[in-house]
């Protein structure tokens, strides 16, 4: 009976992934059908399912380099080759190679992040991922069909200017970067009290303009390691030359 139960234990959070595998599966369709906003908001749910399974898993006791590795595949689908054929559909087929070669960058990078992170998952500092996690890149994309349809226009009757393209490549960078964002896994040392206040106000602004709240927190993690990174070269420098002045003075 404990061999059976710990066997149930294992499968629930796989179950899980594979859920969210087929919304990344399901994104593909929708994209082939010309359906970019159903494609973006079943990657939306895939974040969902990819948020769930880890913490399932540890809840459960039920980790596994097994399951480690079929989330890594189904981040891939979901997160990798689902919003490159969605972007790639919807915004970058007028510009030619340039518009293709994005898309393949942004899932050759997705996937050198998954492999870099199964392995340096253990000798990193928890607070911080290293390169832009590929479902916060996928979300940039996602959001960003969402925030057009809803402020701008129907996404199957126009042209994505070409900066848009760029903006493919510079993500596809940032997953491969050494540029630290911050994990969230050490949220639970903040101050409950202040931690009720964001969630209610976070609540409250997705309530209202879901679109809107959801692309600016898709972009804006996008740009804070490149603001944190600016931060601590602007830190070092400030207290190299304090040493220097220091020295100076001696």
């Amino acid at each position: 009976m404990e061999h059976t139960t710990n066997n149930k234990s294992y499968l629930l959070p796989n179950l899980v992934t594979i859920l969210g595998l087929f919304c990344g599966f399901y994104s593909i369709i929708a994209t082939l059908n010309g359906e970019y906003v159903i494609a973006a908001s079943a990657t939306l749910v895939a974040f969902v399912f990819d948020g769930i399974d880890g913490k399932l898993a540890r809840m459960l006791n039920a980790t596994s380099d097994f399951g480690i590795q079929l989330d890594s595949l189904a981040d891939l689908i979901s997160f990798g080759v689902a919003p490159a054929i969605l972007v790639y559909q919807w915004a970058l087929v007028p510009y030619g190679r340039l518009g293709w070669m994005a898309a393949f960058l942004f899932v050759a990078c997705g996937a050198l992040r998954l492999a870099r992170f199964n392995v340096q998952t253990k000798k990193t500092d928890p607070r911080f991922f290293i390169g832009l996690p590929i479902p916060a890149a996928a979300g940039v994309i996602v959001t960003s069909v969402l925030f057009t349809k809803e402020f701008i226009g129907d996404p199957n009757s126009m042209t994505v200017p070409i900066w848009f393209t760029f903006n493919i490549y510079i993500l596809a960078f940032l997953m491969v970067s050494n540029i630290r964002y911050y994990s969230g896994k050490t949220i639970t040392h903040l101050k409950s009290y202040n931690a009720l206040v964001v969630f209610v106000l976070m609540i409250f602004v997705l309530g209202l303009y879901p679109e809107l709240f959801l692309f600016l927190l898709a972009t804006g993690y996008a740009l804070s390691g490149l603001l944190y990174l600016a931060y601590v070269r602007l830190k070092k420098s400030k207290k190299a030359e304090e040493v220097t002045n220091s020295e100076e003075h001696l």
